[in-house]
């Protein structure tokens, strides 16, 4: 894919990081599937489902891409199946964005929509909008395919994809990018944003109320539980979508650069500052483990169990 050759120094430091980030994303899927972290099985299900998406960036867009560029003259230089790669590449990048939405809304609805929170936040609706965005966000990415032409036919096999010329000229084109920019990732980046500012003003407003409870009962009131549990709720909100904001933060800012650059005819920005973006951008695909770890005190006991867990099956094999 044309498009995707970049310096031989980002390449190797994609692949060196991919190796960890699937066996760190491998590691949160197995801890949480087995439902032992203290998390309701609606959240359960929102963050097997990132952490899958998460895996899925890296195995199509860090290592599929380095076997197309590395690896020249195989099958995945085949032009319908290197079409299917772009598609797949797009696809995930997708799903993982608006995977990290849902959670997203789905702890504003817990937290700000007390009503609607019986009805919505729920294993099967969970089930339900993680199969719907899968489900569209291949369909949205489906025109992909059609954007490459062979670049040479050999025994009557198409071979190496590059970009049609009336992709720089049809309107159709224009209007999709237009679409497919909007939905990733800046229509989720300003969600995000909105979603939490409204969560923590419900917050703010609901902690001043109990407060002001508390101090009209004329003694020291116990531990509020509902608050101590619905403050681990905001933090593992917060840092999952702080972090996203943060690394897309780069990436989404040179992007809109470039695009005003080009409409105005103005200096674009340096090829570094879009690599650097980029790169953090895949970033984002192994940070939520690291979240979990810091701020679910759960889920750093059974992630210690399974990193035990080798050592004390031999040590029982011995033994016996």
């Amino acid at each position: 894919m044309e498009d995707s050759r970049m310096p031989k120094a980002v390449r190797y430091v994609e692949l060196c990081s991919s190796n960890r980030d699937r066996g760190v994303n491998l590691l949160a899927i197995v801890i949480l599937s087995r439902g032992n972290c203290g998390l309701s099985k609606c959240v359960t299900h929102y963050l097997v489902a990132m952490a899958a998406a998460d895996l899925l960036v890296v195995m199509t867009d860090v290592i599929l891409r380095w076997l197309i560029i590395y690896f020249p003259v195989s099958f995945l230089d085949i032009t319908p199946i290197c079409s299917l790669v772009t598609v797949f590449i797009f696809a995930s990048t997708e799903i993982s964005v608006w995977f990290t939405v849902t959670f997203t809304f789905d702890r504003f609805v817990a937290i700000c929509c007390q009503k609607l929170k019986t009805k919505y936040c729920t294993e099967k609706i969970a089930r339900v909008i993680i199969g719907a965005v899968t489900v569209l966000s291949c369909l949205e990415s489906i025109p992909w395919f059609i954007r490459f032409q062979a670049q040479y036919i050999f025994n009557n096999l198409e071979w190496f994809c590059i970009t049609k010329p009336e992709y720089y000229t049809s309107i159709f084109w224009a209007a999709y990018e237009i679409l497919h920019r909007l939905l990733t990732p800046l229509l989720p980046f300003v969600l995000i944003l909105l979603l939490n500012t409204l969560t923590v003003r419900h917050i703010l407003k609901a902690s001043r109320a109990r407060r002001r409870l508390q101090e009209a009962s004329d003694g020291v009131s116990p531990s509020d539980s509902e608050m101590d549990k619905r403050g681990k709720s905001i933090i593992l909100l917060f840092t999952i979508s702080g972090s996203f904001i943060v690394l897309w933060t780069p990436y989404v800012t040179c992007f809109l650069y470039q695009r005003i650059a080009f409409m105005s005819d103005s200096r674009t920005p340096s090829p570094i500052a879009g690599t650097i973006g980029y790169l953090l951008q895949l970033l984002s695909t192994c940070t939520n483990t690291c979240i979990y770890t810091v701020t679910q005190s759960k889920f750093r006991e059974q992630l210690k169990k399974v990193v035990k867990y080798p050592f004390t099956l031999t040590l029982r094999f011995v033994k016996q």
